[in-house]
């Protein structure tokens, strides 16, 4: 948690009592709409005048790029992924990304500043040290990368998969961060998920990638797996906190196998129950805290000197479907199979299926096959639920200058449910509208679903959500 003035710096706020009362299933709000709005009637038109709408506005850019292949199978995953080891396959992806790369780049206007990039998968480091730098310099052709010095380029790293040659070419094409898969130390976890990695590995890696003066390491952690137990995490976050990574993503498991085929070769028994899972959550979370890790928002924390803390302390902060980010004004091009992009007012998504993204590309089409163009009252409600989501507020009169509306009469029914959220701690009503409070910070998500006009919607035909915490 952000230690505000006159805030204790021993927290209480993961109290389990309060958790399980606001524990209700909701959207991440990694967008808004969410991509359940998505439609298949959106067209290239829309897409090419909201590209025009950006150039006009001359936002700056950020680009995520989807290498969905692995050469193993971890059982928790639910990604977008693609497991073999036929190198051919894997070519011939790359061959129609760069096509994308391409074809995605003409209606940009040139010279437009990207100043973040990051790569995910699937394991982008799969892929050999001559493929991945032929997809940067591609990348570099096509777009303006600013220099390391000046952005933030990412790449996740599973590190089974690289050692200290491919860490120096990453670092020597531009990358300045890595984001490590972590999910637990533990070796029966490790056994029971099929993702062996001894912590010797980790540490050896964390050393050389600070050799290569990386500025900045994320682990990735999952709580909720097979064999867990709030000793046993205990014990990873320990290890974690030596490792001192910069950021922490400290994700909920969902075990939905019927969704996601890998996931029922766990053993179900194994799994913590509902209340050992949120002891789990609870316990590290506050040795995080007390580690001196600021509490970003949901799953994520980071040190007070990283970019993200600093973000939330000035109300910087914002959010896209790569979680919390510090580049609030850029529009996201997204590249690769089922990615998703936001380009001014529009979000669209491209074809789950690689035979399908890469038939499209070969047939010279967009492979954008879904998307949604946000109407007025779509744009006012995602500025509401991101200075929420973000900033842990909301100030009426900031909403009612953007959007030239009256706040009270627009949202005269939400602001109900919000009086009975403050009765419930969730919020304070303040003389500029509403701030979490620090124990509401757990449940933002359930604030934010207040002013989601299609929750009903959802509920209707039965679109499942995870739990908010």
């Amino acid at each position: 948690m952000y230690l505000v003035k006159n805030e204790p710096k021993k927290l209480d706020i993961w109290d389990e009592e309060f958790i399980k009362r606001h524990d209700v299933a909701g959207p991440r709000y990694t967008s808004y709409p969410t991509a359940l709005q998505f439609h298949e009637e959106f067209s290239r038109q829309n897409y090419l005048d909201a590209v025009e709408r950006s150039n006009n506005r001359k936002r700056p850019l950020s680009i995520y790029v989807h290498l969905p292949f692995c050469e193993s199978l971890c059982y928790y995953c639910a990604c977008n992924k693609v497991i073999t080891k036929d190198q051919d396959k894997m070519r011939r992806y790359l061959d129609n990304l760069i096509k994308e790369i391409e074809y995605v780049a003409k209606p940009f206007a040139e010279n437009r500043p990207v100043y973040q990039m990051h790569w995910g998968g699937g394991t982008p480091t799969y892929f050999d040290g001559p493929e991945l730098t032929e997809l940067w310099y591609q990348i570099s052709r096509h777009f303006h990368l600013v220099g390391p010095d000046r952005g933030e380029f990412s790449i996740e790293i599973d590190p089974r998969t690289i050692d200290t040659d491919k860490l120096g070419l990453l670092k020597g094409l531009g990358f300045n961060r890595l984001s490590f898969g972590i999910q637990d130390f533990d070796e029966k976890v490790q056994k029971a998920i099929n993702r062996i990695q001894p912590l010797s590995m980790i540490e050896d890696l964390v050393k050389e990638a600070r050799d290569y003066q990386y500025e900045s390491l994320n682990f990735d952690l999952i709580y909720g797996l097979p064999h867990q137990t709030v000793k046993s995490v205990n014990r990873t976050i320990e290890k974690v906190i030596d490792l001192s990574p910069d950021r922490i993503s400290l994700f909920n498991y969902a075990h939905l196998p019927q969704r996601f085929k890998s996931q029922g070769q766990m053993n179900e028994e194994a799994l913590p129950l509902a209340g050992e899972k949120l002891q789990i959550m609870c316990a590290a979370s506050s040795r995080l805290v007390e580690a001196g890790y600021v509490y970003v928002g949901m799953d994520h924390f980071a040190k007070p000197s990283d970019e993200l803390s600093i973000a939330l302390k000035n109300e910087q902060l914002h959010r896209n479907f790569q979680g919390y980010t510090t580049f609030k004004e850029a529009d996201l091009i997204a590249v690769g199979v089922s990615s998703i992009s936001q380009i001014d007012n529009v979000y669209c998504q491209n074809s789950k299926s690689i035979r399908d993204y890469e038939q499209a590309l070969i047939d010279g089409e967009s492979p954008i096959v879904a998307g949604v163009e946000l109407t007025p009252d779509d744009d006012i409600r995602r500025d509401v639920i991101m200075s929420i989501i973000c900033h842990n507020k909301l100030n009426k009169a900031e909403i009612e200058s953007a959007h030239g509306i009256d706040f009270d009469s627009y949202f005269a029914t939400e602001e109900k449910r919000l009086v009975e959220y403050a009765e419930q701690g969730l919020l304070k009503i303040t003389s500029f509208g509403y701030q979490i409070t620090p124990k509401g910070r757990l449940a933002v998500r359930k604030v934010c679903m207040v002013f989601d006009s299609y929750l009903s919607e959802h509920a209707k035909s039965g679109n499942r959500y995870s739990r908010i915490i």
